[in-house]
């Protein structure tokens, strides 16, 4: 397992920059791969040689753009608990988890190093638990329900408010015309996004391994598509970042060996998680109200619960008794039903 740690460098790398920078026209125009061919231009054979393989080979680069000083695995040493770069006579701290079999390469520029890092993969342990994590566009974006204990975690509130909070800036730089700003302002919005993100989903993998248990996900694969939304939720669809938590939650999970399941994705907001009733009606925002059993509960907790009880009976999909009466195409002909009339399973 490779993970990439970025750390921020006191060093000025303005003239090796942009030796590299030189390093790498040369590339694109000459096709050389061979640090001799560079050596007039003065940069460290180990650089050249990098910067060379990764231009000189790449046929579709026209121009080289943002060259970083890469610096391989031969060419990095560790001395006292530090990584010690020789011919940039440059030491990094090690601040990442130091049980690793080797660091692949460091890549630097004008402010940052990014540590390319190679771990042992730990076996992954079979859940106690089984926690279902319900994503959400709006509110809480990540929520987990464990259905053995009842427990409950919420996370990532403050997305929603960063997009809508930059939805209003972008509104406003666009009346003004000023596109420049508007493009910086969207990449921020980004970073942020980003950032809690990598906190919220470091969050939830941390909450698995400390209940041995496993983490059940909706398999979202095609919602932008298939997701009917009414106008004034489309933007939050379409800024939802669901597949970038579920990247980071599938590495940060493989590094602790925290199991991970898909489950699809039917019914699972509409379907009471004490007495299996399914209506659409029972959905009200973000407040689930049961219309058969009266039941009350947030929304995300109650299809958090039904995400998990899907995997942990082995469940296909839920399904209304209608669809059962009329057939689907998506499930086998020789389907069963099993411990309710409300559910889909194969025959095994």
């Amino acid at each position: 397992m490779i993970l990439t740690y970025k750390l921020k460098h006191e060093r000025k790398f303005e003239h090796e920059l942009s030796l590299a920078q030189k390093v790498a026209d040369y590339g694109v125009q000459h096709k050389s791969i061979s640090s001799k061919d560079v050596k007039h231009i003065g940069l460290k054979s180990a650089i050249s040689n990098q910067i060379l393989r990764k231009y000189s080979r790449n046929k579709k680069v026209l121009k080289a753009k943002s060259v970083n000083l890469t610096i391989p695995n031969q060419s990095i040493q560790i001395i006292k608990g530090k990584i010690y770069i020789p011919c940039l006579d440059l030491h990094l701290d090690i601040f990442f988890d130091k049980t690793f079999k080797k660091i692949n390469q460091v890549e630097l520029n004008q402010t940052y190093a990014f540590i390319s890092v190679t771990y042992k993969e730990p076996k992954t342990y079979k859940p106690k638990v089984l926690i279902g994590v319900d994503r959400n566009t709006t509110k809480h974006t990540l929520v987990a329900s464990c259905l053995e204990t009842g427990k409950v975690l919420k996370l990532g509130k403050e997305c929603h408010h960063v997009h809508d909070k930059y939805k209003e800036i972008r509104r406003q730089l666009g009346k003004k015309g000023k596109l420049k700003k508007l493009k910086s302002i969207k990449q921020r919005e980004r970073n942020i996004i980003k950032n809690i993100n990598h906190q919220i989903t470091t969050a939830l993998v941390n909450h698995a391994r400390q209940m041995k248990g496993g983490l059940v996900l909706e398999d979202l694969k095609q919602i932008r598509q298939t997701a009917i939304s009414r106008r004034e939720n489309r933007y939050s669809l379409n800024s939802w970042s669901y597949f970038q938590q579920q990247l980071m939650l599938e590495y940060k999970s493989k590094k602790y060996g925290v199991p991970i399941f898909y489950v699809a994705p039917q019914y699972t907001s509409q379907r009471c998680s004490s007495c299996g009733h399914i209506e659409s009606a029972n959905r009200n925002r973000n407040l689930f109200q049961c219309k058969k059993c009266g039941k009350v509960e947030d929304s995300g907790v109650n299809a958090g619960f039904n995400i998990a009880f899907l995997h942990k009976n082995r469940i296909l999909q839920f399904c209304k008794e209608s669809d059962l009466q009329k057939g689907n195409t998506d499930t086998p002909k020789k389907a069963i039903l099993k411990k309710s009339r409300n559910f889909r399973t194969p025959s095994f």
